[in-house]
């Protein structure tokens, strides 16, 4: 009772500060960036939207939302597209109401698979393998908005540049490193020893016992690999898409408002923006993630009325509708498993001697 007690109070507390932060934008924009702006302004901005924008926004979410079902079915097989939407909303509908909500989001996740007859195993591999590639890509993101940049011509100074250089590189080995461990055998046995080894220079009383950390690479690996082996292309495709949607619904949103600052600087505000959502001291980063890609947009030239704008439409769209599209696939899942369990099975014919 206690720690629920706890929860509680932090789920509050988390939600009130994303409030906060959202109506403070204005005063948040203006110590970033020195500019002012008003809620009129940005309310302006909101009414001077057409119909046909707002409807190609919800035209480009829908798409990100059946993307991501590609990555759902893949990682476990025998989902449908649909049971992977309707398991895709209401795991973040839960996920984007607490400050760590990823735990509740696994939660729903199991009971609505297990509901649909999967087996634990599976859930637990397709949980690791979808986490896994959505992680993966999380690090992809940086380097791409570098690399967009670098190749742009925006102006930097030569240490950004050849920080940004460096960093791409970085990003991209892990990635190729973590990939392989996954994958080939050998690679995840030269890199359980190398975390051995470094767990061993660790003081002795946060040291691990014995070789924890290649034993538990093998479990993972010994978990997803048959996943990761047979279904990588729509792993990949799917979160490539999902991603790629997701990038578009803010061009879109930039475009609306007049905010729009180029194509590299568009893909470096969305990697910028997707990172500032696993902030967890409010749910999903709201409030952080405005604010960061507003100060990027007008880095990047754009206008503070219109950046504000765009970078709110855009958390609306990524965030905040997900939340009562999530309560209404969880409503009706549970109202269709209630008739489920409702509904008497069919007796069976005795058999004849």
């Amino acid at each position: 009772m206690k720690n629920k007690l706890i929860q509680i109070v932090l789920s509050v507390a988390s939600l009130a500060l994303a409030v906060t932060l959202v109506v403070f934008m204005p005063q948040i924009v203006e110590a970033l960036t020195g500019k002012q702006v008003s809620w009129p302004q940005i309310g302006a901005q909101f009414a001077a939207l057409s119909p046909q924008a707002v409807a190609l926004m919800a035209a480009v979410w829908l798409l990100s939302l059946l993307s991501y079902t590609f990555v759902l079915t893949a990682s476990l097989p025998g989902l449908t597209h649909l049971q992977a939407l309707t398991l895709n909303a209401g795991g973040s509908a839960v996920s984007n109401l607490l400050p760590f909500g990823g735990a509740a989001g696994v939660a729903v996740t199991f009971a609505m698979t297990r509901g649909w007859g999967f087996p634990a195993r599976a859930v637990v591999v397709s949980t690791l393998t979808s986490g896994i590639w959505n992680t993966l890509f999380r690090f992809l993101l940086p380097a791409a908005g570098i690399a967009a940049l670098l190749a742009s011509g925006q102006t930097l100074s030569p240490a950004v540049t050849n920080a940004g250089r460096v960093g791409v590189l970085s990003i991209l080995a892990l990635v190729a490193v973590v990939t392989a461990a996954l994958y080939w055998d050998r690679a995840a046995d030269l890199l359980g020893r190398f975390l051995d080894a470094l767990a061993r220079l660790l003081p002795r009383g946060v040291r691990p016992a014995g070789n924890a950390a290649s034993e538990a690479l093998h479990k993972l690996r010994a978990d997803t690999s048959e996943i990761v082996r047979s279904r990588w292309p729509g792993l990949t495709l799917g979160m490539t898409f999902f991603l790629g949607f997701q990038w578009l619904i803010l061009v879109v949103c930039l475009h609306a408002t007049g905010a729009y600052p180029g194509l590299a600087q568009s893909i470096a505000a969305f990697a910028l923006s997707r990172v500032l959502t696993t902030a967890l001291v409010t749910p999903s980063g709201t409030g952080i993630m405005e604010a960061g890609t507003i100060g990027a947009l007008v880095f990047f030239g754009a206008p503070l009325d219109s950046a504000t704008a765009a970078a709110l439409l855009f958390g609306f769209w990524t965030y905040t509708v997900e939340i009562p599209f999530g309560g209404l696939a969880l409503g009706a899942w549970a109202f269709l498993r209630r008739r489920e369990t409702a509904t008497p099975a069919p007796e069976k014919e005795p058999i004849s001697r």
